[in-house]
Protein backbone atom coordinates (compact mmCIF):
# COMPACT_ATOMS: atom_id res chain seq x y z
CA UNK A 1 0.00 0.00 0.00
CA UNK A 2 1.58 3.58 -0.89
CA UNK A 3 2.48 5.64 1.86
CA UNK A 4 0.50 8.75 0.30
CA UNK A 5 -2.97 8.81 -0.34
CA UNK A 6 -4.24 10.66 -3.62
CA UNK A 7 -5.05 13.81 -2.87
CA UNK A 8 -8.23 15.13 -4.76
CA UNK A 9 -7.96 18.52 -6.65
CA UNK A 10 -8.98 21.64 -5.25
CA UNK A 11 -12.64 22.45 -6.37
CA UNK A 12 -12.69 26.52 -7.52
CA UNK A 13 -15.34 28.22 -4.88
CA UNK A 14 -17.48 30.38 -7.52
CA UNK A 15 -19.62 32.80 -5.55
CA UNK A 16 -23.74 31.57 -6.34
CA UNK A 17 -26.91 32.87 -5.37
CA UNK A 18 -29.92 30.82 -5.25
CA UNK A 19 -32.29 31.35 -8.75
CA UNK A 20 -35.02 31.83 -6.20
CA UNK A 21 -33.48 34.35 -4.56
CA UNK A 22 -32.35 36.64 -7.58
CA UNK A 23 -35.74 36.06 -9.10
CA UNK A 24 -37.65 36.94 -5.75
CA UNK A 25 -35.00 40.27 -4.85
CA UNK A 26 -35.40 41.57 -8.24
CA UNK A 27 -39.11 41.50 -7.90
CA UNK A 28 -38.83 43.86 -4.67
CA UNK A 29 -36.07 45.93 -6.43
CA UNK A 30 -38.87 46.39 -9.56
CA UNK A 31 -41.01 47.46 -7.20
CA UNK A 32 -39.11 49.97 -5.33
CA UNK A 33 -38.04 51.32 -8.72
CA UNK A 34 -41.37 52.02 -10.03
CA UNK A 35 -42.97 53.81 -7.14
CA UNK A 36 -39.84 56.36 -7.53
CA UNK A 37 -39.68 56.24 -10.97
CA UNK A 38 -42.68 56.33 -12.56
CA UNK A 39 -44.00 60.38 -13.14
CA UNK A 40 -40.73 60.85 -14.71
CA UNK A 41 -41.45 57.91 -16.80
CA UNK A 42 -44.96 59.16 -17.88
CA UNK A 43 -42.97 62.43 -18.55
CA UNK A 44 -40.02 60.89 -20.59
CA UNK A 45 -42.84 58.99 -22.87
CA UNK A 46 -45.26 62.05 -23.37
CA UNK A 47 -42.39 63.84 -24.32
CA UNK A 48 -40.78 61.29 -26.67
CA UNK A 49 -44.17 60.84 -28.47
CA UNK A 50 -45.71 64.38 -28.87
CA UNK A 51 -45.48 66.73 -31.39
CA UNK A 52 -42.87 69.40 -31.61
CA UNK A 53 -44.23 72.53 -28.74
CA UNK A 54 -46.35 70.82 -27.22
CA UNK A 55 -44.51 70.59 -23.72
CA UNK A 56 -41.38 72.70 -23.13
CA UNK A 57 -39.66 70.18 -21.21
CA UNK A 58 -40.12 67.96 -17.93
CA UNK A 59 -41.47 71.20 -15.68
CA UNK A 60 -44.38 71.46 -17.61
CA UNK A 61 -45.22 67.78 -18.73
CA UNK A 62 -45.71 67.82 -14.95
CA UNK A 63 -47.70 71.25 -14.60
CA UNK A 64 -50.05 70.48 -17.53
CA UNK A 65 -50.29 66.69 -16.40
CA UNK A 66 -51.25 68.08 -12.78
CA UNK A 67 -53.88 70.65 -13.69
CA UNK A 68 -55.33 68.38 -16.05
CA UNK A 69 -55.58 65.32 -14.16
CA UNK A 70 -54.69 66.10 -10.43
CA UNK A 71 -51.63 64.32 -8.76
CA UNK A 72 -52.96 61.08 -9.57
CA UNK A 73 -52.09 61.67 -13.48
CA UNK A 74 -48.58 61.02 -12.85
CA UNK A 75 -49.43 58.08 -11.77
CA UNK A 76 -51.70 57.40 -15.12
CA UNK A 77 -50.57 54.19 -16.68
CA UNK A 78 -48.77 52.92 -13.73
CA UNK A 79 -50.85 49.84 -12.77
CA UNK A 80 -49.15 47.81 -15.65
CA UNK A 81 -45.85 47.54 -14.74
CA UNK A 82 -46.77 47.90 -10.88
CA UNK A 83 -48.40 44.67 -12.02
CA UNK A 84 -45.50 43.38 -14.17
CA UNK A 85 -42.71 44.28 -12.60
CA UNK A 86 -42.34 41.63 -10.48
CA UNK A 87 -41.73 39.44 -13.15
CA UNK A 88 -39.71 41.79 -15.21
CA UNK A 89 -37.36 42.76 -12.41
CA UNK A 90 -37.42 39.55 -10.84
CA UNK A 91 -36.54 37.73 -14.80
CA UNK A 92 -33.99 40.38 -15.26
CA UNK A 93 -31.85 39.99 -11.86
CA UNK A 94 -32.70 36.27 -12.22
CA UNK A 95 -31.42 36.22 -16.33
CA UNK A 96 -28.15 38.54 -14.64
CA UNK A 97 -27.16 35.80 -12.59
CA UNK A 98 -27.80 32.89 -15.12
CA UNK A 99 -25.57 34.73 -17.25
CA UNK A 100 -23.19 34.76 -14.83
CA UNK A 101 -23.14 31.55 -14.12
CA UNK A 102 -22.90 30.59 -17.67
CA UNK A 103 -19.43 32.34 -18.20
CA UNK A 104 -18.58 30.31 -14.80
CA UNK A 105 -19.52 27.26 -16.62
CA UNK A 106 -17.33 28.14 -19.84
CA UNK A 107 -14.58 29.26 -18.19
CA UNK A 108 -13.95 26.03 -15.76
CA UNK A 109 -10.23 26.79 -15.36
CA UNK A 110 -10.04 30.61 -14.22
CA UNK A 111 -7.92 31.38 -11.74
CA UNK A 112 -10.30 33.92 -9.80
CA UNK A 113 -13.91 34.10 -9.15
CA UNK A 114 -13.69 37.34 -10.61
CA UNK A 115 -15.33 38.77 -13.17
CA UNK A 116 -14.31 41.00 -16.07
CA UNK A 117 -16.12 43.64 -17.56
CA UNK A 118 -17.00 41.87 -20.78
CA UNK A 119 -18.06 39.41 -18.69
CA UNK A 120 -20.36 40.94 -16.48
CA UNK A 121 -21.25 43.03 -19.84
CA UNK A 122 -22.53 39.64 -21.39
CA UNK A 123 -24.30 38.66 -18.04
CA UNK A 124 -26.13 41.58 -18.58
CA UNK A 125 -26.88 41.79 -22.13
CA UNK A 126 -27.95 38.16 -21.38
CA UNK A 127 -30.80 39.28 -18.80
CA UNK A 128 -32.22 41.56 -21.30
CA UNK A 129 -33.00 38.37 -23.44
CA UNK A 130 -35.43 36.39 -21.40
CA UNK A 131 -36.64 39.92 -19.82
CA UNK A 132 -37.94 41.59 -23.45
CA UNK A 133 -40.65 38.47 -23.86
CA UNK A 134 -42.31 40.56 -20.47
CA UNK A 135 -41.22 43.81 -21.03
CA UNK A 136 -42.59 44.47 -24.77
CA UNK A 137 -46.16 44.01 -23.75
CA UNK A 138 -45.91 45.58 -20.44
CA UNK A 139 -44.29 48.86 -22.56
CA UNK A 140 -46.88 48.79 -25.53
CA UNK A 141 -49.67 49.00 -22.59
CA UNK A 142 -48.00 51.29 -20.10
CA UNK A 143 -47.23 53.09 -22.99
CA UNK A 144 -50.83 53.75 -25.01
CA UNK A 145 -51.81 54.67 -21.58
CA UNK A 146 -49.41 57.31 -20.93
CA UNK A 147 -50.20 58.91 -24.38
CA UNK A 148 -53.69 58.57 -24.32
CA UNK A 149 -56.11 61.95 -23.77
CA UNK A 150 -57.98 62.31 -20.36
CA UNK A 151 -62.10 63.34 -19.74
CA UNK A 152 -64.02 62.91 -22.78
CA UNK A 153 -60.43 62.17 -25.21
CA UNK A 154 -60.06 59.31 -22.82
CA UNK A 155 -59.98 55.75 -25.32
CA UNK A 156 -59.20 53.10 -22.84
CA UNK A 157 -60.17 52.51 -18.66
CA UNK A 158 -57.00 50.34 -18.09
CA UNK A 159 -54.13 48.16 -19.05
CA UNK A 160 -57.22 45.50 -19.52
CA UNK A 161 -59.15 47.30 -21.73
CA UNK A 162 -56.01 48.20 -23.96
CA UNK A 163 -55.31 44.44 -24.22
CA UNK A 164 -58.71 43.74 -25.55
CA UNK A 165 -58.36 46.61 -27.99
CA UNK A 166 -54.96 45.46 -29.61
CA UNK A 167 -55.88 41.48 -30.07
CA UNK A 168 -59.05 43.08 -31.62
CA UNK A 169 -57.07 45.06 -33.40
CA UNK A 170 -54.30 42.95 -34.53
CA UNK A 171 -53.41 39.77 -32.30
CA UNK A 172 -51.20 38.72 -30.18
CA UNK A 173 -48.28 40.52 -32.57
CA UNK A 174 -50.50 44.15 -31.89
CA UNK A 175 -49.53 43.64 -28.52
CA UNK A 176 -45.98 43.06 -28.65
CA UNK A 177 -45.01 45.68 -31.13
CA UNK A 178 -42.08 46.95 -30.47
CA UNK A 179 -40.30 43.61 -29.14
CA UNK A 180 -37.28 44.26 -31.34
CA UNK A 181 -37.19 48.21 -30.58
CA UNK A 182 -36.83 47.19 -26.67
CA UNK A 183 -34.33 44.06 -26.97
CA UNK A 184 -32.28 47.19 -29.05
CA UNK A 185 -32.58 48.92 -25.70
CA UNK A 186 -32.34 46.64 -23.02
CA UNK A 187 -29.90 45.02 -24.36
CA UNK A 188 -26.77 47.33 -24.74
CA UNK A 189 -28.42 49.45 -21.47
CA UNK A 190 -28.45 46.31 -19.50
CA UNK A 191 -24.93 45.33 -20.19
CA UNK A 192 -24.55 49.32 -19.08
CA UNK A 193 -26.64 49.10 -16.00
CA UNK A 194 -25.00 45.67 -14.40
CA UNK A 195 -21.46 46.56 -15.35
CA UNK A 196 -21.83 50.07 -14.08
CA UNK A 197 -23.10 48.52 -10.53
CA UNK A 198 -20.74 46.19 -10.43
CA UNK A 199 -17.48 48.56 -10.98
CA UNK A 200 -19.21 51.51 -8.83
CA UNK A 201 -20.03 48.87 -6.15
CA UNK A 202 -16.72 47.47 -5.82
CA UNK A 203 -15.23 50.76 -5.51
CA UNK A 204 -17.58 51.73 -3.03
CA UNK A 205 -16.37 48.88 -0.48
CA UNK A 206 -14.24 49.53 2.38
CA UNK A 207 -10.73 48.42 2.40
CA UNK A 208 -10.74 44.60 3.30
CA UNK A 209 -14.45 44.25 3.31
CA UNK A 210 -17.22 42.67 1.24
CA UNK A 211 -20.20 43.90 -0.31
CA UNK A 212 -22.24 43.17 2.31
CA UNK A 213 -20.32 45.56 3.75
CA UNK A 214 -21.63 48.38 2.17
CA UNK A 215 -24.04 50.59 3.80
CA UNK A 216 -27.31 52.15 2.17
CA UNK A 217 -25.96 55.32 1.14
CA UNK A 218 -23.31 53.18 -1.05
CA UNK A 219 -26.10 50.85 -2.34
CA UNK A 220 -28.20 53.87 -3.47
CA UNK A 221 -25.00 55.65 -5.23
CA UNK A 222 -23.88 52.55 -7.31
CA UNK A 223 -27.56 51.67 -8.21
CA UNK A 224 -28.24 55.35 -8.82
CA UNK A 225 -25.39 55.41 -11.49
CA UNK A 226 -26.35 52.06 -12.80
CA UNK A 227 -29.44 53.67 -14.43
CA UNK A 228 -27.77 56.88 -15.13
CA UNK A 229 -25.14 54.51 -17.53
CA UNK A 230 -28.26 52.64 -19.03
CA UNK A 231 -30.14 55.73 -19.89
CA UNK A 232 -26.98 57.46 -21.41
CA UNK A 233 -26.79 54.82 -24.44
CA UNK A 234 -30.81 53.89 -24.09
CA UNK A 235 -32.77 56.61 -24.98
CA UNK A 236 -32.04 56.27 -28.79
CA UNK A 237 -34.21 53.07 -29.13
CA UNK A 238 -36.22 54.00 -26.53
CA UNK A 239 -37.69 56.95 -28.17
CA UNK A 240 -37.79 54.49 -31.79
CA UNK A 241 -39.94 51.78 -29.04
CA UNK A 242 -42.03 54.64 -27.78
CA UNK A 243 -43.01 55.88 -31.28
CA UNK A 244 -43.81 52.42 -32.71
CA UNK A 245 -45.55 51.19 -29.86
CA UNK A 246 -47.91 54.37 -29.36
CA UNK A 247 -48.85 54.25 -33.09
CA UNK A 248 -51.95 53.33 -34.42
CA UNK A 249 -51.73 50.19 -36.19
CA UNK A 250 -49.86 51.10 -40.03
CA UNK A 251 -47.77 54.03 -39.35
CA UNK A 252 -44.43 51.82 -39.33
CA UNK A 253 -43.20 49.08 -41.07
CA UNK A 254 -41.01 48.57 -38.04
CA UNK A 255 -38.36 49.79 -35.68
CA UNK A 256 -36.25 51.22 -39.17
CA UNK A 257 -39.06 52.80 -40.62
CA UNK A 258 -39.42 54.57 -37.30
CA UNK A 259 -36.04 55.44 -37.19
CA UNK A 260 -36.29 56.79 -41.53
CA UNK A 261 -39.03 58.58 -40.99
CA UNK A 262 -37.40 60.55 -37.31
CA UNK A 263 -34.03 61.30 -39.73
CA UNK A 264 -36.13 62.59 -41.93
CA UNK A 265 -39.00 64.56 -40.51
CA UNK A 266 -37.54 65.64 -37.17
CA UNK A 267 -33.69 65.30 -37.53
CA UNK A 268 -30.73 63.22 -35.44
CA UNK A 269 -31.63 65.24 -32.44
CA UNK A 270 -35.26 63.99 -32.04
CA UNK A 271 -33.48 60.54 -31.53
CA UNK A 272 -33.12 62.51 -27.57
CA UNK A 273 -36.44 63.35 -27.26
CA UNK A 274 -37.26 62.60 -23.22
CA UNK A 275 -33.43 62.75 -22.55
CA UNK A 276 -34.41 64.84 -19.69
CA UNK A 277 -36.74 62.87 -17.62
CA UNK A 278 -35.30 59.75 -18.02
CA UNK A 279 -31.85 61.07 -16.54
CA UNK A 280 -33.76 62.67 -13.88
CA UNK A 281 -35.54 59.19 -13.17
CA UNK A 282 -32.63 57.12 -13.98
CA UNK A 283 -30.85 58.05 -10.64
CA UNK A 284 -33.50 58.04 -7.79
CA UNK A 285 -35.19 55.13 -9.61
CA UNK A 286 -32.33 52.87 -10.03
CA UNK A 287 -30.65 53.57 -6.68
CA UNK A 288 -33.89 52.60 -4.65
CA UNK A 289 -33.95 49.24 -7.40
CA UNK A 290 -30.71 48.08 -5.95
CA UNK A 291 -31.60 49.01 -2.33
CA UNK A 292 -34.79 47.00 -2.45
CA UNK A 293 -32.59 43.85 -4.63
CA UNK A 294 -29.62 44.18 -2.20
CA UNK A 295 -31.53 44.37 1.31
CA UNK A 296 -34.28 41.71 0.33
CA UNK A 297 -31.25 39.66 -0.74
CA UNK A 298 -29.58 40.20 2.60
CA UNK A 299 -33.35 39.01 4.30
CA UNK A 300 -33.51 36.08 2.51
CA UNK A 301 -29.70 35.44 3.60
CA UNK A 302 -30.80 35.22 6.94
CA UNK A 303 -33.99 33.41 6.97
CA UNK A 304 -32.60 30.64 4.39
Amino acid sequence: MSEFREVEPAQKLVPQTSAVKSFLSGGFGGIACVLVGHPFDLAKVRIQTSANGVYSGTADVFKQTLKADGFRGLYRGMATPLVGVTPIFAVSFWGYDMGKKIVYAATPGRASTELTISELAFAGFFSAVPTTLLMSPSERVKVILQTQGSGANKLYNGPVDVVRALYKEGGIASIFRGTTATLLRDGPGSAAYFVAYELVKKALIPAGGTANDLNPLSVLFAGGMAGVAMWTIAIPPDVLKSRLQSAPAGTYKGTADVLRVLLKTEGPQALFKGLGPAMLRAFPANAATFLGVEYSLRAMNMIW
